[in-house]
């Protein structure tokens, strides 16, 4: 029996209780050294995210929906109420891994100032050079631009890699991102998990 089976369902927060959560961190989700294929990267953690402590939870995020129809992964994930163990062991053995550019959770990306988005650049390509992915995919070019300092970059594959690691840029798929669908998203994300060899056609 999973333990997702064998806890109630949560699929809302109060305000208050999210509110509980500001500045907290979310672990990464990574494998075993030398087995991480594709790195995706959030801008930060959510409240919703952090407080389930699982990586693009809230309920109206297309991260996973996306994934899916992309198939990337082959079994669906409902992270609003918590990625269970199961979930995240069958994103560690495709060689899927997930991090934020900034640790510390907030309302809305809006909040982090440019020093944390430079600060957390930093940190980024630490982590790349810890665990040497093949591809990397950050999700949401303003913040890219912002933490390494690229008013001009767009969306995709990028001139250079970071620290190594073939780089792609790709649409946020949070529910505040009116252009993006789960159609485009999967479409997006598709094309660096071929590259990292996760997704082969």
């Amino acid at each position: 029996m999973s333990d997702r089976s064998a806890r109630p369902a949560r699929t809302r927060f109060t305000r208050a209780e999210l509110e509980s959560f500001r500045d907290a961190e979310v672990p990464d989700l990574l494998p075993e050294p030398g087995r991480l294929r594709l790195l995706f990267v959030g801008i930060n953690p959510g409240l919703w995210t952090a407080a389930t402590r699982t990586h693009f939870a809230h309920p109206v995020n297309r991260f996973y929906p996306a994934l899916l129809r992309a198939g990337i992964i082959d079994h669906p994930i409902d992270p609003a109420n918590g990625m269970t163990e199961e979930d995240r062991e069958r994103l560690r053995a495709r060689g899927i891994g997930i991090t934020n550019v900034v640790p510390r959770a907030t309302a809305k990306a809006s909040e982090l100032s440019r020093e944390e988005l430079r600060a957390g650049g930093e940190r980024l390509v630490e982590t790349i050079q810890r665990h040497r992915p093949a591809v990397v995919a950050i999700a949401g070019i303003t913040a890219y631009r912002a933490a390494f300092g690229l008013p001009k970059a767009t969306l995709g594959r990028q001139p250079e890699p970071l620290a190594g690691a073939e780089l792609w840029v790709v649409p946020n798929p949070s529910g505040l991102n009116a252009h993006a669908t789960v159609a485009s998203l999967a479409e997006a994300y598709a094309a660096p998990a071929r590259a990292a060899g996760v997704l082969r056609d």
